[in-house]
């Protein structure tokens, strides 16, 4: 089952919901960033949030970023995602301790400590949109909660999971987010919060084998929803050896002299994937006659 986000609305027209089920795109981050239980559940979720975010802006070439700082162990956390929903990300700690609540439930609020949370909507204007708040708990999923009250009005139920497995590859990942849309009775309010802890953890939903719009009719079974689109999604760099030399480029005739005098291949990787970049010495020379 691969990977897909699932955009529905209530057919009373009182919320609209999205869905995703990121189990290849965590799994994706965990070989490539090489993360341990709680640095892969942390930016698991982090990734999920950001996807189903990004999906959610229906700007065709248009991009979120999500960005965690905390003082906690993991640093910062960072995703990226396209219009569709692809993602990529990154941890700055990837190999912490591992930090339970108890037996069995990482602990990703202490993980990540207190901070704040960023979200940059690029929607293709002069400017994009950018704004901060504190975090609640670094738990991500309430944040991204109040992230939504805070800064865009917009009463948000947001639920992440990642659930690692005992050989630490990802066995299950994903979430949901329910915002109410104008006009919205209390009542109905009321019904999706009961749903939701009748629903319990997003993991042991998705245990079941479900896709994401299982999830979502499992999440909200009292409710009759239009499924508007279901949308595949995948763990996506758009990194390239012609970006890469680009920057090189950037860096200017003093620092690429100085580069190519050097006489030694270079490395660059990418920070979101696995990608090397090599480059010897004689093609920073060709660079060089470039400038």
């Amino acid at each position: 089952m691969g990977d897909q986000i699932v955009r529905a609305i209530s057919e009373e027209g009182c919320f609209k919901a999205a869905a995703i089920l990121s189990t290849g795109i965590v799994e994706r981050a965990r070989q490539i960033h090489k993360t341990l239980p709680t640095a892969t559940a942390a930016l698991g979720r982090v990734l999920t949030a950001a996807s189903m975010m990004g999906n959610m802006q229906k700007i065709e070439d248009g991009s979120l970023t999500l960005q965690i700082r905390g003082d906690g162990p993991l640093g910062t956390l960072l995703a990226v995602s396209d219009a569709a929903g692809n993602v990529r990300g990154y941890v700055d700690n990837p190999q912490i301790s591992l930090l339970e609540k108890y037996r069995g439930k990482l602990d990703v609020g202490a993980a990540v400590g207190k901070g704040t949370m960023t979200v940059i909507r690029d929607l293709r204007m002069k400017e994009p949109y950018v704004g901060t708040i504190d975090l609640v708990s670094g738990e991500i999923a309430e944040d991204v909660t109040n992230y939504f009250a805070r800064s865009e009005q917009i009463p948000t139920a947001c639920a992440l999971g990642v659930l690692v497995d005992l050989d630490q590859s990802v066995k299950a990942a994903g979430g949901y987010l329910i915002q109410m849309l104008p006009g919205a009775p209390d009542s109905v309010i009321g019904r999706i919060e009961e749903d939701i802890r009748r629903a319990g953890a997003v993991t042991g939903v998705l245990s079941r084998g479900l896709d994401a719009e299982g999830l979502l009719r499992a999440v909200l079974p009292d409710f009759s929803l239009e499924i508007l689109e279901t949308t595949p999604v995948e763990y996506r760099c758009y990194c390239s050896r012609e970006r890469v030399t680009a920057t090189l480029i950037s860096l200017g005739r003093k620092e690429l002299r100085e580069i190519a005098d050097e006489g030694r291949d270079i490395h660059i990787g990418c920070q979101f994937c696995d990608a090397d970049y090599v480059f010897t010495p004689s093609e920073i020379g060709e660079l060089l006659k470039t400038i």
